[in-house]
């Protein structure tokens, strides 16, 4: 099984090669890595390019933006498998992409996720929340539930079935193509209880109450796209469930 990672990037040359780092360090044999760069103006391409032909397939033009960047490097995955890696984000250990090929290889699974962690910005030791994902349960999405979107890794023929990342959506998006593939689809997941990935703080849609509103606009337009209806209190649910992630 090959599992295809893909690395959507724009000036992030200050964390992009831990981000590297990780994918490389893999100890699971088949992986293709794919680079996909938004033209970047700072050091971001010398750092990609510093890695040879270890990095399988590097593009750096211009998108549309992350969720375009995704989508060209689905279209160059030829994994059976393929998991994005966000150029602020590292794997929590050796062994990640060997857990996923092992349990994907398990009953036919067609798509897995696991727990993450948001660490401090500057310090990535420093553990500021925990999003454990927990089984998941069929209707789970009304109630507010979802997987944390790095940790996700779906078969590339999923993709080929059921349409990569809408563009009209901001940053509900990896919202709305989890909804899709797991809520609507019903592809058959399986959880990892590990923490796959570490993400540095840095989201901004719960920051202010402007943008939460913003953010549960996109998201009902999620499911209004897949002609879905939430209950009345699922896209509210849905960033309350992250105030018990935060570690004190």
């Amino acid at each position: 099984m090959k599992i295809s990672i893909i690395t959507v990037v724009f000036n992030g040359a200050a964390t992009i090669r831990q981000c590297i780092e990780s994918v490389l360090g893999q100890d699971y044999p088949f992986v293709e890595y794919i680079v996909i760069d938004g033209n970047s103006t700072d050091d971001t391409q010398e750092v990609v390019k510093s890695y040879g032909s270890r990095v399988q397939k590097f593009v750096s033009e211009p998108d549309s933006g992350i969720y375009d960047a995704m989508n060209k490097g689905i279209a160059l995955a030829s994994g059976d498998v393929v998991g994005i890696l966000n150029a602020d984000d590292f794997y929590a250990y050796q062994s990640v992409l060997s857990d996923v090929a092992e349990i994907m290889s398990a009953n036919d699974y067609q798509g897995c996720y696991g727990d993450l962690q948001y660490v401090d910005s500057t310090d990535d030791s420093l553990v500021k929340r925990q999003w454990v994902s927990g089984s998941y349960k069929p209707g789970a999405f009304l109630n507010g539930w979802m997987p944390p979107h790095p940790t996700f890794f779906v078969r590339k023929d999923v993709y080929a079935t059921h349409g990569n990342f809408s563009l009209n959506l901001g940053s509900a998006a990896d919202y709305e193509l989890m909804l899709r593939l797991i809520h609507k689809a019903g592809i058959k997941i399986a959880y990892i209880p590990k923490v796959l990935v570490k993400m540095r703080i840095g989201g901004v849609s719960n920051s202010t109450l402007k943008n939460r509103l913003a953010a549960n606009r996109n998201d009902l337009k999620a499911w209004k796209t897949n002609n879905l209806t939430p209950r009345f209190y699922t896209l509210w649910l849905k960033p309350l469930r992250k105030i018990f992630q935060f570690i004190g």
